[in-house]
């Protein structure tokens, strides 16, 4: 589905990536994990077209996307759900689901209503205004106003990052749940335990580089990969 060929990303004279090479193919959860800088961030906005590469291919299913504008991206099927939430603090929690839904070709009572069954909450407080839900809350609005475009590929940038445990398993169970109903999905995530126990296949970034990749399992076994991101 997306394959990224030698991608290199600069923010000014600074590289963030240095040559990535990564596929994802239809149906699967990959994750990206590695320490703060590593460039999963930027890994993701390079793909969905909030950052341009200097040199390097994007492709989704064969077509190249990386000189097309952002907005474009999300229309061709590539939504995301950036780190630190950035939901609408002033617009209810429906508005904001309307906000995500402007590019959709679709239904948008069909595709809130999709949304309120992945998350019943966000059904409770869908009057209520964005800035005013918990983290937690706010997370599943940031990964509903996503979902709104009716997403092929869904990019999600530390879905889990300060929020408590048992919301961490709530929203990683959602996540499960939103792949089954047939999206793809690229996690870039701290909780290394969490991703790679979820994920398909993984990637280890480190100082903009692809360092290691195998499945999820394989990752979770690996000895480099528990001693330096599982603190073992």
């Amino acid at each position: 589905m997306l394959k990224l060929t030698d991608v290199h990303t600069f923010y000014g004279p600074i590289e963030a990536l240095k040559g990535i090479d990564l596929e994802i193919h239809q149906g699967e959860i990959v994750c990206l994990i590695g320490n703060n800088g590593a460039g999963k961030s930027t890994t993701l906005m390079t793909i969905s077209g909030v950052l341009k590469p200097k040199t390097g291919l994007v492709l989704l299913e064969g077509e190249e996307i990386s000189r097309i504008p952002a907005h474009e991206i999300v229309r061709k099927g590539i939504s995301q759900s950036p780190e630190g939430r950035r939901i609408f603090p002033r617009l209810t929690v429906k508005e904001n689901l309307e906000m995500g839904g402007f590019s959709s070709r679709g239904n948008l009572r069909s595709g809130i209503d999709v949304v309120f069954g992945l998350f019943p909450l966000l059904k409770e407080r869908q009057r209520q205004l964005g800035g005013t839900l918990s983290g937690g809350e706010q997370q599943m609005l940031a990964i509903g106003r996503a979902l709104m475009s009716s997403p092929k590929l869904l990019l999600l940038d530390e879905p889990s990052l300060g929020l408590a445990p048992i919301i961490v398993q709530k929203i990683f169970k959602t996540v499960r749940e939103i792949n089954r109903e047939g999206v793809t999905v690229l996690l870039v995530e701290q909780n290394a335990r969490a991703a790679l126990s979820l994920s398909n296949r993984g990637y280890v970034l480190e100082n903009g580089r692809i360092a290691l990749q195998g499945s999820g399992e394989d990752l979770l076994n690996n000895e480099q990969v528990r001693k330096a991101y599982m603190g073992e």
